[in-house]
């Protein structure tokens, strides 16, 4: 009995190749629409689907393959006796390979502007159906859903005259995990357009791998980085441009969003250049300025030693001046919307820095960017941390309320230490970080090594704490934080209240004539 192939492709990519080297080994090729007419047209022997089915396509296209003619040709198990007997009575003739890739619904629903009818009609019925069928019976059916498959199958053809079941079982494989994403895509839109709950009981997200990295968090972890579709944020890390430099590590990546995560903080309501210096996912100097250089300056300055090797984020374009200044310390990645032509000249000259371009570098996040985190057997999931506090919720708690120049620098701070790890501290004078204290497993640590960071960075004025403003993501158990505070030098304070010992530091910063804010707000980061 002859074999015989069914191809029906979106992506045409390698067809006629491909239907080529079938023909040669014996094969009818069955086809529908387009792909029909691409390999009649090259002059390969090719069959209508309506021709076998005995019944037109109809409805626009929407029914062709959904018919017995075809489905029980893919699903009959060969070594079934009954399966073969009743084929032979219906007058069906077995299917051994198909070639299937689905309409274009990614592509379509990424279209700006896209009407729901177009969107809907590009999902696939015909094309999942036959594919799932043939995955289903992949002992004697060989299925195809990428094009750089249609080598691994021709090959062994020719090698073997069929191909093993262990190759097939592989091709099954990509094939669920091709329709799985498919129908998450489809699944995600519909809720979006029906204003559908974030947290659905059933959770299904779609990623596309960008990149395999060289290596994980350490050299002895594999690690690769994915894009989540569906949802194309384009003013998020994963729509940057590398102008220069070697390939993004697994660090890399998650320092670098972490850099952009605290830039967006300025951008949302500010105009002004920003710059902030990341060193492993903290904030390690930030700084507001009238110039980009002026803002990169700040931030350089406020911790000389941490930004060596960190990641610089800039909210402006990148000048020859400001390039200068990056270019004598080392820094794995300068990201930025725009570089001058000299500056990205300047930059250019040391190899081992990373530039990046991200046109839309200042679009805010937002909440249906959900943060995930994996946890062994599970997933953590809820909305991103979007926002700071409300305005009308400030309270200044203290007998002292902060001048105009203090609570510009609380904002400031409050923005920074948003992105800090809990427990975390940041002190701030002039738009301008002078200590941070991340990631600590109590709040006075936190605050004594912020105060270290500002007395003792290379190159800074002596006694930087003194005169800075205070930030804290969560509130003060004790008094300790403002006694201390106050021994260094510190003017304001602002933390988001609601400790049942709030009033013991409250009445300790009007001992001492430091003003407290309360946000009503935490920021944990953990």
């Amino acid at each position: 009995m002859k074999k015989r192939a069914i191809i029906s492709l979106t992506d045409k990519t390698g067809v006629v190749e491909f239907a080529r080297e079938l023909d040669a080994l014996g094969y009818e090729i069955l086809s529908t629409g387009g792909t029909w007419k691409v390999i009649h047209e090259a002059g390969i022997p090719v069959t209508q689907v309506s021709d076998v089915t005995g019944f037109p396509e109809c409805l626009d296209g929407r029914v062709k393959t959904l018919h017995p003619m075809i489905h029980a040709g893919i699903l009959a198990i060969r070594s079934n006796p009954e399966h073969m007997a009743q084929l032979e009575k219906l007058g069906v003739t077995p299917i051994d390979i198909v070639a299937i890739n689905l309409y274009p619904f990614k592509q379509t629903v990424l279209k700006p502007g896209v009407e729901r009818a177009e969107v809907i009609e590009n999902i696939d019925i015909g094309g999942p159906t036959m594919l799932r069928a043939a995955a289903k019976n992949y002992q004697d059916v060989s299925v195809i859903v990428d094009p750089a498959d249609y080598a691994t199958v021709i090959n062994e053809l020719k090698a073997n005259g069929s191909v093993s079941v262990d190759t097939n079982l592989k091709l099954a494989y990509k094939v669920f995990n091709h329709t799985a994403a498919y129908d998450t895509l489809i699944q995600s839109y519909l809720r979006r357009e029906t204003g559908s709950d974030i947290f659905p009981d059933k959770l299904s997200l779609t990623f596309e791998k960008v990149q395999d990295m060289r290596y994980g968090e350490n050299p002895h972890q594999r690690g690769a980085f994915y894009k989540e579709i569906g949802n194309e944020f384009t003013g998020t890390l994963i729509a940057a441009e590398q102008l220069h430099g070697k390939e993004l590590s697994y660090n890399n990546i998650n320092d670098a969003n972490g850099a952009l995560d605290c830039l967006k903080e300025f951008t949302t309501d500010d105009s002004r250049p920003c710059v902030v210096a990341v060193k492993h996912a903290n904030p390690c100097g930030v700084g507001v300025g009238d110039s980009i250089y002026e803002a990169y300056m700040k931030a350089y300055k406020a911790d000389t030693v941490s930004i060596f090797g960190g990641i610089i984020a800039c909210s402006h374009e990148v000048d020859k001046a400001t390039a200068e200044e990056i270019n004598k310390i080392f820094v794995e990645i300068v990201i930025a919307p725009a570089y001058t032509d000299d500056a990205l000249a300047v930059l250019t000259q040391k190899k081992n820095i990373r530039v990046l371009r991200l046109a839309d570098i200042a679009k805010p996040n937002t909440k249906d960017m959900l943060d995930m985190k994996k946890v062994a057997g599970g997933l953590l999931v809820q909305e991103r941390d979007i926002g700071l506090y409300d305005e009308s919720e400030l309270k200044v708690v203290t007998e002292k309320a902060p001048t105009e120049e203090q609570m510009r620098d609380l904002r400031f701070a409050m923005k920074v230490v948003k992105h800090t790890k809990s427990n975390g501290i940041v002190l701030a004078k002039n738009e301008t970080t002078t200590g941070v204290g991340p990631g600590q497993t109590n709040r006075i640590t936190a605050l004594e090594l912020a105060v270290k960071y500002a007395n003792t960075t290379e190159g800074a004025e002596p006694d930087r704490a003194n005169g800075s403003v205070m930030a804290s993501d969560a509130f003060f158990p004790f008094s300790d934080c403002v006694e201390f505070a106050a021994k260094s030098g510190i003017t304001a304070i602002i933390q988001p209240g609601g400790s049942i010992r709030d009033q013991e530091s409250i009445d300790a910063c009007n001992k001492y004539g430091i003003p407290m804010v309360f946000t009503g707000e935490r920021h944990f980061k953990h």
